[in-house]
């Protein structure tokens, strides 16, 4: 089963010789290897040699492996796209804390279930996840807090099929394979996109795969259909000509969380404020200049200019604090999840959301 171990040496001496022994204290994060339905896993497979699901993190430019001493080292997790990519692009956070003896560290994850996984461990301090991954990571106990979220995106994923598939609608999807990221944005809005065309959840084959294995998938037809959220859905779709059955509009939100280890804002909520504020100025900025943001992202991604140029233009912007209607919004999301048998216990949203009235 997939853990993340966090080795610590313990050392005793005894009389005169001095004999070192060293422990290893392993601490095992099963957070999503429990989470399941029927026999297939939600969030991680529980093998070791099944590498698409690996929760170490990606081609990383900074590994989180810094400790967070005193505040000096903020770790900072992000996936293939955000307005933390952006942030990270333009260096303003760092520039910020420099004053104050503070540096910042990156990492890269595949998608947000390995990103909390690493939050849980302890290996980095914020980062952001979209509406699906911080509910399973709440029901395995993993100490976050929703600190804010960007506005909703609904068109910012979608049900994805060949240009020459036979497949018209959702309808159509009833005993196909559909590829999906476990746990992720995704998998609440193709849930919601079966049950509006009258399409059981039971009456799919969903495959779990992380994006570049999806689309790999997806290219050579061994899926029908493929769920998927920007800069991975527009990508594709300019690539292949693959066509759009569903969007988000009109079904979710799709909205992205920025979410803190509760140690971390509990002990340093001023860093925690002065991240929000970055974020709030990167994303202004991409708003109004698009293609600027587009070429700086570009060698950041290894995404083309013109496919970020479109996700950038259809996304809207804002940063906004936690609301009620927002924990409402979740809280439906984990219902759902809780009824359809992905999640192992009820959770309460709420008792994790900083939210402003």
């Amino acid at each position: 089963m997939l853990t993340l171990l966090k080795k610590t040496s313990i050392y005793k001496n005894r009389g005169k010789q001095a004999k070192r022994e060293k422990f290893y204290v392993t601490r095992s994060f099963a957070v999503l290897c429990t989470l399941g339905f029927g026999i297939n896993v939600v969030l991680s497979a529980c093998s070791a040699s099944n590498s698409s699901n690996a929760i170490a993190p990606t081609s990383a430019t900074n590994t989180s492996t810094g400790q967070n001493v005193e505040g000096k080292v903020i770790r900072v997790g992000y996936q293939k796209f955000g307005t933390l990519n952006i942030l990270k692009a333009k260096g303003n956070l760092e520039q910020r804390l420099k004053g104050q003896g503070v540096s910042v560290q990156w990492t890269q994850f595949p998608a947000g279930p390995q990103l909390l996984e690493a939050l849980n461990a302890g290996s980095i301090d914020f980062g952001h996840t979209g509406e699906a991954p911080p509910i399973f990571a709440q029901a395995a106990g993993a100490p976050l807090v929703y600190i804010a979220n960007q506005a909703p995106n609904p068109k910012g994923e979608a049900i994805l099929v060949r240009k020459d598939s036979s497949i018209q609608s959702v309808k159509d999807l009833k005993g196909k394979k559909i590829a999906l990221n476990k746990g992720s944005n995704v998998h609440f809005f193709l849930v919601q996109a079966l049950k509006e065309a009258g399409v059981k959840y039971e009456e799919i084959q969903p495959v779990f795969l992380p994006p570049a294995d999806a689309r790999a998938a997806f290219e050579q037809g061994t899926v029908d259909a493929w769920v998927i959220w920007d800069p991975f859905f527009t990508a594709a779709k300019q690539a292949t000509e693959a066509r759009v059955i569903r969007d988000g509009e009109g079904l979710v939100a799709n909205r992205e969380f920025y979410l803190a280890a509760k140690p971390f804002t509990d002990k340093y909520p001023e860093q925690v404020k002065a991240i929000v504020e970055e974020v709030e100025k990167a994303d202004a900025w991409a708003k109004a200049n698009v293609k600027e943001a587009a070429a700086q992202l570009s060698p950041q991604l290894g995404i083309e200019v013109p496919v970020l140029e479109e996700v950038l233009e259809r996304r809207p912007s804002g940063v906004q604090a936690i609301k009620p209607d927002v924990v409402s919004y979740q809280q439906q999301v984990a219902d759902t999840f809780l009824q359809l048998g992905l999640l192992p216990k009820p959770v309460k949203v709420q008792e994790v959301a900083k939210v402003q009235q």
